[in-house]
């Protein structure tokens, strides 16, 4: 499929989009880039999923999960392969920071390895410290926790 001249749709995400969001997760957990995530999961969290549509068809994915009432994350932000470059990825951190602003949440985070992609996105390198309730909340339940090597990075509105 070529992703470049076709339009591609933001919206939320719908029951029959979860197989391939969960395909996209699952290729990049694989790789090590994020963590994994069940389909069950998936589900449960579909209202806060957007994903990013090309002809009927899932090329990126995004979700918005709060944290606490000031604190909001980014979370399994995934684009096709044949997507990158086209832009997938910025719409679809420009739909969730819309979505953050609206809830009127102050701070969005994402922990990440694509550090210069975020921070074209607004987003500035912060200390882990400065996020507790993520810490306390998520990472002390995950398989990287004490020796993450993410890199923690927040947009302030």
């Amino acid at each position: 499929m070529v992703i470049k001249d076709q339009k591609i749709t933001i919206q939320k995400a719908r029951v029959r989009d979860v197989e391939e969001i969960y395909e996209l997760i699952k290729m990049y957990a694989e790789q090590g880039l994020l963590l994994p995530r069940t389909r069950e999961s998936l589900f449960e969290n579909l209202q806060a999923i957007s994903v990013a549509v090309v002809d009927g068809q899932v090329v990126g994915a995004a979700s918005l999960h709060i944290l606490a009432k000031q604190l909001a994350e980014i979370r399994s932000l995934v684009v096709r392969e044949d997507a990158k470059g086209c832009g997938v990825g910025k719409m679809l951190v420009q739909q969730i920071v819309e979505e953050t602003k609206r809830m009127e949440v102050e701070k969005l985070i994402s922990l990440t390895y694509q550090v210069p992609f975020f921070e074209k996105c607004g987003f500035r390198v912060i200390e882990k410290v400065d996020m507790p309730q993520k810490v306390w909340k998520d990472c002390l339940h995950c398989p990287k926790f004490p020796n993450c090597d993410e890199i923690a990075m927040a947009i302030t509105f």
